[in-house]
């Protein structure tokens, strides 16, 4: 039997129409995508690709203006109270009443979902997350760092199975980072589905086990992220030689070689018509002695940008 997705799109278009102080736009051009359950996937794209459009169409703050979505079968237009009780969204703004306290905001966030009071995980929540001892203080006492925290915790109080984060790190200390992708990585150990757009490609490479690309409002990448780093055929050989080089040997001239400030040759190559023994033999040809050497592969920030960078030759702003 096929395990229902937890996130199935159909043909999804959003067009915003035309005002006094913009023309129309189309954030979203026929989206096809569907997300696995209990994986953490990722959506990246640069700024104005079309992510947020998405996630606040799922999240029910912005109308569609065709196609279908639908979250963990439940579609977002017939089926709204169920999508809505299936999902969890943390936003990029920090957002709250700053005169609750962290406890009264996630009892009256798990209000709002209709959760009974011998239900509520508020305490739970706030062990988990480090704020046990900040529960009965304002929110505006807060700082940056635990306020995100904070929107981790009103986004689970309903134990929704598909959690949304929308640059959850962003501007978060190094430290703070770790502690927030360990509880992410402990309720995906549990089953919940985590949904992560970030700007830290190193993060994503690290976290995701699949990875889709948005950009002008079209999908252009959807792979796992193993795969997706396959594509980029470039590789280079990084090599060390025994003796310290002033000049690059003529013999290499031929190659996309060149000669690093630290004395090692770096050779770009393609593995799929290159092989690295042959590299090799045409370095010690040349009269190079070898110490070491390794290769280098793309990363995700390589695929990125090869996917991403427009005609006109222009850097995405991420």
């Amino acid at each position: 039997m096929t395990q229902t997705p937890a996130i199935e799109i159909t043909g999804l278009k959003k067009t915003y129409k035309k005002t006094k102080k913009a023309p129309a736009k189309t954030a979203l051009k026929n989206i096809n995508l569907t997300i696995p359950q209990g994986s953490i996937f990722g959506l990246l794209g640069p700024n104005g690709a079309g992510k947020s459009t998405l996630i606040n169409i799922l999240a029910g703050l912005v109308i569609k203006s065709s196609g279908e979505a639908k979250i963990c079968g439940y579609d977002i237009t017939q089926q709204t109270r169920q999508a809505r009780a299936s999902i969890g969204v943390v936003p990029q703004e920090i957002a709250m009443d700053v005169y609750f306290s962290p406890f009264q905001a996630l009892e009256i966030q798990a209000g709002y979902y209709g959760v009974p009071k011998p239900e509520r995980r508020s305490e739970e929540i706030l062990k988990a997350l480090g704020l046990y001892d900040k529960r009965n203080a304002y929110v505006r006492q807060l700082s940056g760092g635990m306020k995100r925290r904070l929107l981790i915790g009103k986004a689970l109080v309903h134990n929704p199975p598909v959690l949304i984060l929308d640059e959850p790190t962003a501007g978060v200390d190094i430290e703070l980072r770790r502690q927030m992708w360990d509880y992410v990585q402990e309720l995906h150990a549990k089953g919940t589905t985590i949904i992560l757009t970030t700007h830290y490609l190193e993060e994503a490479e690290a976290l995701c086990d699949r990875i889709a690309i948005i950009d002008q409002g079209e999908i252009v990448a959807n792979d796992e992220t193993a795969a997706l780093l396959s594509r980029l055929d470039q590789r280079t050989l990084i090599i060390s030689p025994q003796t310290e080089l002033t000049a690059l040997p003529k013999e290499l001239y031929n190659l996309d070689a060149s000669l690093k400030s630290n004395g090692n040759i770096a050779i770009n190559y393609r593995s799929t018509t290159t092989r690295v023994i042959d590299l090799i033999e045409h370095v010690k040809n040349s009269g190079v002695a070898i110490v070491d050497l390794r290769t280098e592969q793309p990363d995700l920030e390589d695929v990125f940008m090869s996917l991403t960078y427009d005609r006109n030759g222009h850097i995405p702003a991420l």
